[in-house]
């Protein structure tokens, strides 16, 4: 029997102080049958415990060795066969960037790509970086089909931001290499669900959090849930759910039926 499981993703900008907004609440009324956020920003000590009436997920986290910075974690209800933290480099592993779940049809990679920072000072590294996530998504996929989901600091195409020739190559999120690292990813057989099923429409999942821009809709489409081709057929819907707030980002997900 064919099962329909619900993902989503979120950066949350802190989850310590997303719970503080109401994350659980919101997270019982989205519903997911997994959960993977991006920039927890917490570490083992500092990590909320998942509460009682969420006690029918399991919460894996990867936390970065800087305290109060970057970090990943995955709430699943669905018992994973194994999980992978980081993309077996230890010069990329320092930040809590990648968790990998392994379940019976597919591989889950929860990723918060690095920002290439103010005046692109990260850039160089962040090309190394897309470069090693590309090469680690490929390892996995010759094995069985991926989901690759997360924040990738990235908008693709310039339908994918609000002002893209004010910020072509001078802001961090639309740069060429930027892009290229992005479409190398596609190149290993991977689909934007979400521009595959919605070619026109615009909808952004990233605010900056000054010049009132989420009020303006002056937004950028980074957030993304790519999976292997052989699997896309599957996918039964992939959303943004910009009425959520609480963080500079909102949700992003897919309804996949295996």
């Amino acid at each position: 029997m064919n099962q329909k499981i619900r993902i989503i993703s979120w950066n949350v900008n802190g989850i310590r102080a997303m719970v503080g907004k109401g994350f659980y609440k919101t997270t019982k009324e989205m519903d997911p049958d997994i959960l993977c956020i991006q920039e927890t920003k917490a570490q083992a000590d500092t990590m909320p415990d998942v509460p009682a009436e969420m006690s029918d997920y399991s919460l894996v986290f990867n936390a970065a060795v800087q305290k109060g910075y970057s970090g990943t974690a995955v709430y699943t209800r669905i018992k994973p066969i194994q999980q992978i933290l980081g993309i077996n480099r230890e010069e990329h592993d320092q930040e809590g960037r990648v968790i990998t779940l392994e379940y019976s049809g597919f591989y889950l990679v929860n990723a918060y790509v690095p920002n290439s920072g103010q005046e692109l000072k990260r850039l160089d590294y962040r090309k190394v970086w897309d470069y090693e996530l590309m090469l680690f998504i490929k390892n996995l996929d010759a094995r069985k089909p991926v989901i690759l989901t997360g924040d990738f600091n990235v908008a693709h195409e310039p339908i994918d931001l609000a002002r893209p020739k004010e910020n072509y190559n001078k802001s961090a999120g639309f740069t060429q290499t930027e892009i290229n690292g992005f479409k190398n990813l596609l190149k290993t057989g991977l689909v934007d669900t979400y521009r595959q099923l919605y070619p026109e429409k615009v909808q952004y999942t990233f605010w900056n959090q000054r010049f009132r821009a989420r009020e303006k809709n002056v937004g950028w489409r980074i957030d993304y849930f790519l999976v292997s081709k052989r699997i896309f057929g599957n996918i039964k819907d992939s959303f943004i759910w910009d009425h959520i707030i609480g963080s500079d980002h909102c949700p992003a997900g897919i309804e996949i039926e295996l």
